[in-house]
C-alpha cells in the first residue's frame, strides 16, 4: 500500500481563531492510516524552524512528503509570480521559492511541488506569450538549478485565480519541462484538474511516464468544470481504477494525498480523509483482481471495449450474472 497525505488546510474547519499549524498536523495524525504530509510554504512553517517542524512530527508519528509552494499570500504576486511584468517582483517570487527549498532540505525533505497558479493571462492583447514563456522557464530553471537534489514537481490546472494559466494541461507541462532540460523536474498530476483540462487521467499519467516522470498524485474528484475537490471516486469510480492501474504499472511510488475539501460543504475532515484511504485501498485490491490475469491486458490491446468494461466492472460489483 502507498503513503498517504492529505490538504492540511482542511483541518482548520470550525470556530474560533484558525488553528496553527501544529494543530493541523495534531488533527490530521489522528487519522487512522494517514502517515505522511506536506506541507505549505511559507504558509505552514508559522515562524517555525526546521528543526521544530521535523520534531513535531516525529512525536506525531508521522514522515515528511514534501513542501508546495504558495505564492497567494502577496498581493505582489496577483499578476504572476515568475511571469511578473516588474523583475523586482520575480525576483522576489523566486527567492522565496529558493528559501523554501533550503528550509525543506533541512527538514530532510526531497519533494517540492510547485503550482504556478499566479503564472497566466485574463485579456487578449494583456501579454506578449513568448515572453511570459520564457520568464516562467526562467524561473523554473533558477529554483531546479538551485536544488539539484530536491525533485521539483510542476503541479498543471487550467485556470483560477487566472483565466488562463500559463501550465493548462499536461502537453504543455510536458513540453515546459523539455525546454528546461533539467533533470530533477517532473510532474504533480491533480485528479480535478486533469477532469478539467478535458484530459483522461490514465492517459495523462502515461504521457508523464513516458516524457517525464510522475512525481505526484493528488487524488479528488469532481464534474470536470471546476476544481471541485470532492471525495475519490464519488463521480468517476472507474476512471479513478484507470489511473490507479496505470500509475502502478509505471512504477510511481510516491505518497498519494487527498487534495479534497470537505471543508468547503462542512464535512468533518478526519471522516472524509479516513474514506479516501479505505476507497484508494479497496480500489487498489480492484487493480489486484484485474491484474490477477491477462484478460484485461488482451481486452485492452485489442481495443475491445465491451470486454474490458465487462472484466472492471465485475472486480468492482461482483458475479454480473
Amino acid at each position: 500500500m502507498p503513503r498517504f497525505a492529505t490538504r492540511l488546510n482542511a483541518f482548520a474547519a470550525g470556530p474560533g481563531p484558525r488553528p496553527r499549524t501544529p494543530e493541523l498536523l495534531a488533527r490530521a495524525a489522528a487519522v487512522p492510516g494517514l502517515d505522511v504530509v506536506d506541507l505549505n510554504y511559507p504558509d505552514h512553517l508559522d515562524a517555525l524552524t526546521p528543526g521544530e517542524i521535523v520534531e513535531m512530527l516525529a512525536d506525531l508519528g508521522l514522515g515528511l512528503n514534501g513542501f508546495a509552494m504558495r505564492y497567494y499570500g502577496d498581493p505582489a504576486f496577483r499578476a504572476g509570480a515568475f511571469t511578473n511584468p516588474d523583475p523586482e517582483v520575480r525576483r522576489k517570487a523566486i527567492e522565496l521559492t529558493k528559501r523554501g527549498l533550503d528550509a525543506l532540505q533541512a527538514c530532510g525533505g526531497g519533494l517540492m511541488t510547485l503550482w504556478l497558479g499566479q503564472d497566466g493571462f485574463d485579456y487578449a492583447f494583456q501579454a506578449d506569450y513568448r515572453s511570459l514563456w520564457e520568464l516562467e522557464l526562467e524561473g523554473i530553471r533558477a529554483v531546479a538549478r538551485h536544488a539539484p537534489d530536491v525533485a521539483i514537481s510542476l503541479e498543471y490546472k487550467p485556470d483560477e485565480p487566472r483565466a488562463f494559466a500559463l501550465l493548462p494541461d499536461v502537453a504543455t507541462t510536458l513540453l515546459m519541462i523539455r525546454e528546461a532540460g533539467l533533470p530533477n523536474l517532473g510532474v504533480t498530476l491533480d485528479f480535478a484538474h486533469v477532469l478539467y483540462a478535458g484530459e483522461q487521467p490514465a492517459a495523462a499519467a502515461a504521457l508523464v511516464a513516458r516524457h517525464s516522470r510522475l512525481l505526484g498524485l493528488h487524488l479528488n474528484d469532481g464534474y470536470g468544470k471546476r476544481d471541485d475537490g470532492l471525495m475519490v471516486g464519488s463521480v468517476h469510480l472507474v476512471q479513478t481504477v484507470e489511473l490507479l492501474r496505470q500509475v502502478r504499472a509505471d512504477g510511481y511510488d510516491g505518497a498519494i494525498y487527498f487534495d479534497t475539501f470537505p471543508d468547503a460543504s462542512g464535512l468533518d475532515p478526519a471522516a472524509e480523509c479516513a474514506a479516501n484511504i479505505r476507497t484508494v485501498q479497496a480500489l487498489l485490491r480492484v487493480v489486484d483482481r484485474l491484474d490477477a490475469s491477462n484478460a484485461l491486458a488482451e481486452a485492452i490491446a485489442r481495443q475491445d471495449a465491451v470486454t474490458a468494461q465487462q472484466l472492471v466492472q465485475r472486480a468492482l460489483l461482483g458475479d454480473l450474472s
